[in-house]
This record gives C-alpha cells, structure tokens and sequence, in this order.
C-alpha cells in the first residue's frame, strides 16, 4: 500500500501517514507498475528477453556497471546470464500504468481540492500543497491539469492562512505551478492575486519574504504580469530597497534586481523606479530607445526631482545626448531636453559637466535668436534659468568661447544682449537673465567686463527702475545684482538712488518689512550698506527718510532678541551696522546728523555692537564707527570759560596761577559725555577696543586700533590719552600689532601710534631696551611709504636709534 498522496513525498507526521489510499479512494498500486530497481512506479517500461520488466534508464544504467566492472550482463532479479541487452517497450503495461496514473493522479486532485479549504486542519493543507507541487515537478503536462482543475485560486486563497506554514508552502507550491508556464501566469495576473505576494515583500528577514520574491521574479517573466507588478502601489520602491539593502540575504537581493530587470521591460515601470531612485534604467532607454522612447524618458526626466548626487550621475551619462537633441531636435524634443538640462544643471558639479559637454553655445543662440526656427518665450525662459544655474558655479567664463566670434559671457556685445532683453521680455525671463548678471558679477574675473558693458550701454538707469518691480523675485535679482556692481559703481548708483524717481524710497519700504527676515531685505540693506559712505548727498536724503531710525530699531531688536531668526539674519544685521555708519562720516557738516546721533545714543549703540563675539564685520564697522564719533568729540567738547584775570594779574603774571575746574575730560579738556559729545572715555570704550587689537582678523584690529588712535590725536591731550592706554593696558597690544607685520595699512596705522607713544619719555625709555620693536620701526623706515618712514624716522628718534640734529644746527629760517 502507497501512501497518502503519492509514494515520492517526505514523510510527515504520524496523523500524515495514517492516510491510505482505501481511505482516500485511489486506486491500489499493482506489484508489476513497480521497477525492482527503482521501487517506484515506472514510466518508461521495458522488458528483457526472460519476460522481467524494468525502467529503461534504471536497466541501462545496470547494464553499463556490468560492462564497466568486466562481467557479463545478467539480469538484475534472477542473476542468470542474459544473451541480448535488447529491451523492447512494454507498450501494454506503460498504457496501463498511464490510465492507472490518470485516475490516481484525478483521485489525488480531487482530494486535494477538498483539502485546500481555510476550514481545513494545517496538515491536510500542507499535504494538498507537497502533492501539488510534486505533480507539477513530474510533467509539465500536469501544470495544465493543476490549471483546468482550477487548483490555482484555491492556492492562492491559502495566502490568507494564519499559519505562516501554509503560507510559506502556498508561495513555494505557486512558484513550482507558475514556472516555464505562462498560461498559468495569466492566472495569476488576475484581481489582486499580485497585489497579495508583493505584500509579502514587507515582511522583514521571513521565509515568506524569500518565497515571495522567488514568486514574483518567475512572473516578472511575463510583460502582461510586469504591468500588472509595477501598477501595485509601492511595489517597485520595495524591490528598489531591497535590490540596494546592505543587510538582505544575498539571494534575494539578487532575486530584487533580477525581478526589477524584468520590469524594465515596460516604460511606465522605467519611469517608477526613477522616481524611487533607479535612474539608470530610464538613461539607458534616453540613449538606446526608439524617438518616441527617447523623448518619453526625456519628458520625464525634466519632471522629476533629483538629489545632487543623482544629477552628476545624470550629467555624465545623458548630458551631451541631451545637449545634442536641444541642438537639433523638433521643437517637442528640444522643449523635453532643455526640461531635463534645467533640472540637473542647478547642482554646481553637473553645471560644469554640462559647461565642458558644450551646452553654452546653442544655450547663448536659443536666447538670441530670433527667426522661423527661435524657441518660444516660454522655453527661452527654461533657457535662460539654465544659464542662472551654471553661472552661479563661479566657473572662469572669460575662457569659454559662446559666440562664432569666440565671445565669452562676458563679452560686451553678448552682455549688451543680456540687458536688450531684460529691457524688452516679460518679468519672468527678465529674472533669469538678471541672476545670469548676478552670477557674472559675483566673480572677480569676470565682474569687471560687465560693469564695463553695463557703462557703455548707459544701462544703470533701468537696472535700478527694477527696484521698484511688483515682482519679488524680480527685485531681489536686481537688488542682488545692484550690490555686486556697487563696489565699481557705487557712485554712479548713488546719483540714481537720489533721484526722484523713488527708487531709494522702494529700497526703504523693503528694508522696512516686519515679516522676517527675507533674502530680498538682506539684499536691500547690503546695496544700501555698500554705497560710497561719503557721499554727503545720499546720506542726507536717507537721514530725510528716515533710514537711520529705522536701522537703530532694528539692531536694537535683534540687541534683544526679539527678531525672529533666519539664515539671512547675520547679513541683514551687518548691512544695517554699515548703513548705520554713513551717518558718523557726515557728522562735521550736517548737524542733523551730529543731533539724530546724541538723541537715539548712537555711540553706546556701537560701543555695544563691538562686543558682538562671531561676527567680525560688525565688530569692524562698530569700530570705524566709533573712530568717526571720538574724532568729533574734540570739536563737541565745550570747553570751561577761565575768569578774566584781575588788575594785578595783568601787570603781574607772574602772580597768577591756573584755575583748576573739576569734571572735566582729561582727553579733550573740556565737558564730556558719550551721549552729547561721543567720548571713548566716558563711554568706557578703550577696554573694550584694545581687547579687539588681539583679534584673528585683521580689518577689525586696523579698525579698532584708528578708533584708539582718537585718544592720541592732534587737537587732543597727547600725554593723557597715553595715560589712558596705560591704564586699559593697551601699551602692549599696540606694540605687538607693530611686530606683527600682518598687513600693511596695520603697519601703518601701528607706526603712528608707537610714535605718539614714544613722546612720553617712561614708554620711550622702557620700549628703547626692546631690540624687537626698534628692528620693527627700522623696517619701516625702510620699506614702508613715503608717509610711513617720516614716522617711523621720528619714532627711532624717541629711542635714540637715529641721532636728533634739530639742537646742533641753528635754526636759519
């Protein structure tokens, strides 16, 4: 007697083997189905000259041992010697054995239909599914028995099962009915037969997950079956993680990027995985596909959101291909390709992988051309936001040839295209090509030729008129690109900002903005920031404007912190440090500003903003600043009213003697206040100045030490504002700024202060023991200006390094 299902299967547990085929109504096995060699039912029957039948290949393979061990061939049962090895086909019994199997193999079906029920007990189901399996591994005919006997949905159903066995044997069990067989792949491509494996997939490190993804990779076989698994939500972007995983079986990873090879036979699958960061696929169909393929993915392409790293890879490997469609494709296929060009060209480094590809060229004559052939306006703003992409990669654009003339970006014929256009399209190209001029301007290779081009086409005028655009983003290109061009134009800026055209009231307003701190306000105040501080008339205009109030409250808030934090906020606050300045550099002629100053305490303000730790050119301004203000103190400083002398006095002087007036600022001799007269003494402002003469950066050390050099000035107390340098301690940091030598305006600046130092004769004794500073002072004498080596020759004098002739000659004059 067989066993339950067929005699091939491992056995299983005792309640399994329990199972007879009386039991189950199949039929018995006859002792002549059966090979002695192979004690399994044959298939192949064959008979030997005694009447003995066997398997063919189990009896040829007994026949070659004989031959091959030297003895003479025999039968296998009786041992007697044979004298043919003829085998002739037991027609009859292998008829008979089929039409056994067939009522057997029926039995076994029909049995197993009834056991693959939710209802049935997990060893039934497990045995149903072995069999299953065993019959679709012993023919492929049996596959299309399993089919007409609609065992697949059943199959399928035990996906559903609460055992993770069955479920696991059911995906096994489909693998083995689906394989070489698309008939039957067509049934699993119906209702939500795929939808229910590829949930597998979410099953982390599982057999089901193994099993599952074997599963679907037989059906990627199939196109009909690929669609139907790339049209399952999130199924693609599982494959793509689990083909990428570090930590996955090998095997499956291996099945993943087989499975998704597969499903790179239809497009729309191509254009998921893209998406989900399988770019590769869709490059390969933009250089390899049919036109349509090609201007599909390019399409697509351009629609699509890339990290850098995607867009180098982008670059590399489609880049010229789509730099050659933008130059000879249909006007689709161009529109496709300068989609896709605008995409990858905003990372730096495919920007300049496309610059080397040679997309310059035909990206300058898009923009210019005009003709039959000229791209639209629409694309040619696609165009020209390409060029504001690559140039801002502050690539040397003075060496790449755009023009048939060899003209560059910054050529002057090429630049006066730019401004024809900005004057003559609509806001939205206008602001491309105004950040391509921001780009230009931002290098200082090349931002010399624009000025130049700008200037001889008298452009200034309507570049500043942008100010004053409804569009923002539309302002903030030509804001940006005004405060590039400031620093070579800053006067001829100035006279348009002072014109009545409200420009400057625009600039204002913007400034002016309470909602956060935008990059067009830090813009704004940059511009205004970066105007040449002396010109009298703009500061005078802005002091009308009231620019100056506007700037203290401000910094007074973020003093405060009551301004909401932005990353335009550091150079939003140091543009309005700047702006502030202008009005300590006007403070001799105009007395509203010398007023503005005492009424909102514009000199504590700055006195503050020196300590301003991290941000270096807020602390330079303060400083600078700060020297304006106490070099106007002299001038504010009113001096005490000495009583008229008396009869005798004025025969006798030498009666008289000095009235003494307390309170007064020894500095500057008379009465003093940080609030009315801007005093570094009264403000308590030298500590904090010499501490900034130690400061890594050296605009704030050439700026702190000229504001400390106010103490020691002409028109002031000499001798006292050295003693106060004593008292801060600055003796020191000043000689060692001296010794430094790190630049030369500092040197400078350091040689003048040692010298006036060096009148008081205890420094010039105790610095005169310092072979440091006299080989510094030396130095200068010899190698710095013609203004420099008279002081530093006076300051050798001090400490009798040079020898003082002015008492041994008599003064002839």
């Amino acid at each position: 007697m067989a066993e339950s299902w067929d005699g091939n299967h491992d056995p299983g547990s005792p309640s399994e083997e329990s199972y007879h085929l009386e039991r189950l109504h199949i039929e018995p096995i006859y002792d002549a189905f059966i090979c002695p060699l192979t004690k399994q039912v044959m298939q192949d029957p064959v008979t030997l000259e005694n009447g003995m039948s066997f398997e063919r290949e189990a009896i040829e393979k007994w026949f070659k041992e004989c031959r091959d061990s030297g003895r003479k061939p025999v039968c296998p049962l009786t041992h007697r010697d044979l004298k043919s090895m003829e085998l002739n086909p037991s027609i009859a019994l292998r008829n008979t054995i089929e039409e056994w199997n067939t009522r057997n193999e029926a039995a076994q079906i029909d049995m197993a239909r009834r056991s693959l029920s939710l209802g049935s007990g997990e060893g039934d189901i497990m045995q149903a599914l072995k069999f299953v399996q065993h019959l679709c591994q012993k023919s492929r005919a049996n596959k299309h028995v399993i089919r007409n006997a609609e065992v697949i949905p059943m199959i399928v159903d035990m996906l559903k099962s609460s055992s993770r066995r069955v479920r696991c044997k059911a995906l096994e069990s489909l693998l083995v009915v689906v394989e070489d067989d698309d008939d039957n792949k067509e049934i699993m491509a119906e209702g939500d037969n795929v939808r229910t494996i590829v949930k597998f997939l979410s099953y982390e490190q599982s057999k089901e997950r193994e099993a599952a993804i074997s599963l679907l990779y037989e059906l990627s076989k199939s196109k009909p079956l690929c669609e139907k698994i790339g049209s399952v939500n999130g199924a693609i972007l599982i494959l793509v993680g689990m083909a990428s995983s570090k930590s996955e079986n090998l095997v499956t990873v291996e099945k993943a990027e087989n499975t998704l090879e597969n499903l790179e036979k239809c497009e729309i699958n191509v254009k998921q995985m893209a998406e989900n960061g399988r770019l590769q696929p869709l490059l390969t169909l933009l250089l390899e596909g049919s036109s349509e393929t090609k201007l599909s993915m390019a399409v697509f392409l351009g629609e699509l959101v890339l990290n850098n790293d995607v867009k180098v890879l982008v670059s590399r490997t489609v880049g010229s291909s789509l730099i050659n469609i933008m130059k000879h494709g249909n006007m689709s296929s161009r529109e496709a390709a300068l989609k896709s060009l605008n995409q990858i060209s905003s990372d730096e480094y495919s920007a300049k992988i496309l610059i080397e590809a040679g997309i310059l060229p035909p990206l300058v004559k898009d923009l210019f051309f005009v003709g039959a052939n000229q791209l639209p306006m629409k694309l040619k703003e696609v165009s020209a936001t390409i060029l504001a992409n690559i140039v801002n990669t502050g690539y040397d654009f003075d060496s790449v040839p755009v023009g048939s003339e060899h003209q560059t970006l910054v050529s002057e014929d090429i630049v006066h295209n730019f401004l024809h256009l900005i004057s003559n399209t609509g806001p939205a190209i206008e602001c491309k090509l105004l950040q391509v001029l921001v780009g230009l301007t931002s290098s200082p290779t090349t931002v010399f030729n624009v000025v130049s081009a700008i200037k001889s086409s008298a452009a200034t005028i309507s570049l500043v008129q942008f100010i004053e655009a409804p569009q923002k983003d539309l302002r903030v290109a030509s804001i940006k690109l005004l405060r590039n061009l400031s620093p070579h134009m800053g006067q001829e800026l100035a006279r348009c900002l002072r014109g009545t055209s409200g420009q400057l009231g625009s600039l204002i307003k913007v400034i002016s903005e309470n909602t956060g701190i935008s990059e067009e306000q830090a813009a704004a105040v940059g511009l205004l920031a970066d105007l040449p501080e002396r010109d009298r008339g703009l500061t005078r205009q802005m002091l009308d404007e009231g620019v100056f109030q506007l700037a203290i409250s401000w910094i007074v808030s973020f003093r405060q912190g009551e301004t909401r934090g932005s990353r335009f906020v550091t150079p939003y606050l140091e543009g309005l440090v700047k702006v502030l300045s202008r009005i300590t550099f006007v403070l001799t002629d105009e007395p509203d500003a010398v007023a503005l100053c005492r009424e909102r305490n514009v000199a504590a303000l700055f006195i503050e903003l020196l300590q301003t730790n991290g941000l270096d050119n807020v602390q330079m301004v303060s400083a600078m600043a700060l020297e304006n203000l106490s070099q106007e103190s002299k001038n504010l400083t009113k001096l005490p009213e000495l009583p008229k002398p008396g009869f005798c006095v004025s025969i006798f002087p030498c009666l008289s003697k000095p009235p003494v007036i307390s309170g007064l600022c020894k500095v500057h001799r008379g009465t003093c206040s940080l609030k009315d007269t801007f005093c570094l003494l009264e403000g308590q402002a030298v500590d904090k100045l010499v501490a900034l003469l130690d400061h890594t950066n050296e605009k704030v050390v050439e700026a702190s030490l000229a504001a400390v050099c106010t103490l020691l000035d002409d028109g002031v107390d000499i001798e006292q504002g050295v003693q106060v340098l004593c008292e801060a301690e600055g003796i020191k940091p000043i000689l060692d700024v001296l010794l430094e030598k790190r630049t030369e305006p500092l040197r400078r600046r350091a040689v003048w202060a040692v010298e006036r130092l060096l009148r008081t004769e205890d420094i010039a004794y105790e610095v005169s023991g310092d072979p440091n500073v006299s080989t510094a002072l030396v130095d200068a004498f010899q190698h710095g200006d013609y203004r420099t080596r008279q002081i530093a020759e006076r300051a050798l004098k001090h400490v009798d390094r040079i020898p003082n002739f002015s008492g041994v000659f008599p003064n002839t004059g």
